[in-house]
């Protein structure tokens, strides 16, 4: 990416906060207007596919809109041994990039909302299942991204992340948090998005494992990659890797 660190880490910061306001104003808008639950996933759901779609598209030319710690590793794994791959120093300014600004995007729609501007979750999420909904989240997330990257399909990751996203909200039990920093912010919200802080430490280690998986899923599935297909640039801007 030619764009400065700098620049990268502020696209990161911007995209996470505005995908946690999507998350969080959605939800909060849904228990508004609606009390059944279902009713209130789905408009969740809906307007974080179409948000995320958006920043994904606004922001990969950037930063590679990972908006996420989870890929930001994992990117940093596979592309390590690459002249033009993530740095350890990239890493240090996207993830806490991310983190702050999936903290603000937490605030943020609680302010737009009337909502108390911090207030910790009360809703707990501490259970086997939901911790395998976000290994399994997690894993098709990475595995997505990284095999589409591996096909040389990346232009396609807006429609497809934002899709994939929409999906495991309904087919996983954790309703599919698969970021670490979405996570952390929701914990910033007593609102029908948020999270205990109890329940945080078990969900990120869940997607961290996940993430393993996806990255061996993709190696399965597509080889070992090599040194020439890291190196081929991408055409027409098109955003290396691309996250919710």
């Amino acid at each position: 990416m030619s764009a400065p660190l700098g620049r990268r880490a502020a696209a990161e910061a911007i995209g996470t906060g505005l995908l946690v306001a999507v998350v969080v104003g959605s939800g909060i808008q849904a228990t508004e207007l609606s009390h059944d639950i279902g009713v209130q996933l789905l408009a969740n759901s809906l307007a974080t596919v179409f948000g995320l779609g958006v920043l994904i598209a606004l922001f990969g030319p950037v930063s590679g809109a990972h908006f996420n710690p989870a890929v930001t590793l994992a990117a940093w794994f596979t592309g390590r041994r690459s002249p033009d791959g993530p740095t350890l120093r990239d890493v240090a300014a996207y993830i806490p990039a991310q983190i702050a600004g999936a903290i603000g995007g937490a605030v943020l729609a609680d302010a737009m909302f009337a909502q108390p501007l911090v207030k910790f979750s009360t809703h707990d999420r501490s259970a086997g299942h939901l911790w395998l909904g976000e290994i399994v989240a997690t894993a098709g997330l990475v595995a997505l991204v990284f095999g589409l990257e591996r096909i040389r399909r990346a232009a396609l990751a807006p429609v497809a992340v934002a899709c994939y996203i929409g999906a495991a909200y309904w087919f996983t039990s954790s309703t599919s948090f698969a970021n670490p920093a979405v996570t952390v912010g929701r914990t910033f919200t007593d609102t029908f998005a948020g999270i205990a802080p109890a329940s945080v430490t078990p969900f990120i280690a869940a997607q961290l494992l996940g993430a393993v998986l996806g990255l061996g899923v993709v190696a399965a599935v597509y080889g070992p990659d090599s040194a020439r297909a890291r190196r081929e640039p991408l055409t027409h801007g098109e955003p290396e890797l691309a996250s919710s």
